[in-house]
Parts: C-alpha cells; structure tokens; sequence
C-alpha cells in the first residue's frame, strides 16, 4: 500500500482527501490510500512518519506550511524562494547518500524529505489564461501566508503589485488609502484574505467596488462559496472573475505528478 495524506490543523474541511480518494478510484488504484493527519503541534511530524513507514508524500496546509521547512533535507526553488511548503515527497534515501547528506530526514531513519510549494504552479497557470494587455498592476487584498506564492508568480509574470493591508505594514498600503486613481491603474484584484470564505458569506474585502470595470479581473483564492461577495461585486460591474478553485485543481495534480516522479528537479 502507498499511503499519502494532508497534515495541518483543523483538517474538517478537506479538499484533498476528497479529491485524491475520488482521483484513485477513477484510475483504478487499489494499493494507493490518502489520509488526513491532524497535527496541532508541528513537534509531532517526526512521530509520524515513524508511525507511517508506507508513507510516500504528504500535503501541508495551515499552519504548518512554514514551519515544516526546518524538516526538510532538500527544497524546490519555489519553496526556497517563498519560504513556504506545501507538498512533500518521501523517499528513500541510500547509504551512501546518508553519509554526505549527514543528517538524514528525521534523524536515525534513512528517508529524505523534498519540499516543494505547488501553489506556485496552481496560482499562476489559472491566473495567465485571464490576463490580457492591460493587466500590468495588481492589487493584492492581504499579506498573510498565501499571498506569498501570489507575489513569487506576479514578479515570475513581472506584473506589478501593491499589496493591501487593514494594519500599516513597510510597503503596504490601508484599503482606506484606495483611491479612484488607483483603481484605475490597478486592473488586477487579487483576494488572499479570508473574508467571504463559507460561512460568512456575506462579508467582502473593503475594496470601494464602485470603480471596478470591465477591464478588471478580480481573483479570489477561496472557492467555498463557488462565487464569494467579492466576486459577486466585480461581476455585476461587468469584471472578469475567477475562484480558487482551479487552483487548488492544479496544485493537486502537480503533488501527484512530484510524487510520480524520482527526480528531484522536477
């Protein structure tokens, strides 16, 4: 049995173990299971993978995404460059290799654990298909760990941004600075925050949604609801939207093609 899974806490609410267990039975792989492992303390990972000797890759969400970098023998640039992982490949690691890595994975077991940070892959290939000429600015609504991987794709895309915060930070801007001028320069809206994730949803970001027009694209990272109040807004303005959903899609399907895979440098 090749077993994978989704560390984080809480873990009520799975998108991945959803949409793997459904991805196996699909293709007819009866000797693959994926499961999710609740971790409040991330001091807790290395138990488990001595509990879990068949495990072959694990997925990581909050609030673990950072932190389970310290753990890992090797890293993608991505995860290097955004300081955030979010997929783990286990494998097995030779003597040989054990003696000029030093330490190995966790320490006295001979597996070695690659980082990477698929959200990259996720955000930017559903994001490209959207953007057309125009669409050089961008404003990114919040600052918290997910909007890390949305900065790494907008420099990838040299898109500029200015990012949007409820508290001053260096760098940032309060949404009560957001002027007309400004919106119409910034054609790209990007949610990262929370707000208007289900249930609450009918709570927004406090964007002056008055301005947005048809050469807007707003993206909001959440997907549940289908079209948060966000959307709804820059919709009835005659903007182009876009969830979270795919994202998520394609950052599941690239954790499966790096487990697939015996390359490190995929």
């Amino acid at each position: 049995m090749k077993h994978y899974g989704l560390i984080g806490f809480p873990l009520s609410h799975s998108f991945s173990k959803k949409y793997f267990t459904e991805k196996f039975e699909k293709e007819g792989v009866t000797d693959h299971q994926y499961d999710l492992f609740e971790l409040q303390n991330l001091s807790d990972f290395p138990d488990l993978l001595r509990a879990q000797a068949d495990l072959c890759g694990l997925n990581v969400t909050v609030p673990h995404k950072i932190g389970v970098l310290h753990y890992m023998d090797w890293l993608s640039e991505e995860a290097k460059a955004i300081g955030a992982v979010n997929c783990i490949r286990i494998t097995a690691e030779s003597p040989l290799e054990a003696a000029f890595s030093g330490e190995v994975g966790i320490k006295g077991h001979n597996f070695r654990l690659e980082g990477f940070n698929t959200d990259v892959y996720g955000f930017e290939h559903s994001l490209k298909p959207h953007l057309t000429h125009h669409h050089k600015k961008a404003l990114l609504l919040g600052d918290g760990g997910a909007a890390r991987a949305v900065k790494y794709v907008l420099d990838k895309l040299e898109i500029e941004y200015q990012v949007v915060t409820r508290r001053p930070a260096p760098g940032n801007i309060l949404f009560s600075d957001l002027t007309t001028e400004m919106m119409d320069e910034y054609l790209v809206v990007i949610n990262t925050t929370p707000v208007g994730t289900y249930p609450k949803v009918d709570e927004c970001p406090p964007i002056p949604y008055e301005f947005i027009t048809d050469r807007h694209l707003l993206y909001d990272l959440i997907y549940n609801p289908e079209e948060t109040l966000f959307l709804q807004k820059g919709k009835e303005k005659g903007a182009t939207i876009k969830n979270g959903f795919e994202m998520l899609v394609l950052q599941a399907e690239r954790s499966w093609q790096i487990w697939q895979s015996h390359k490190v440098n995929l």
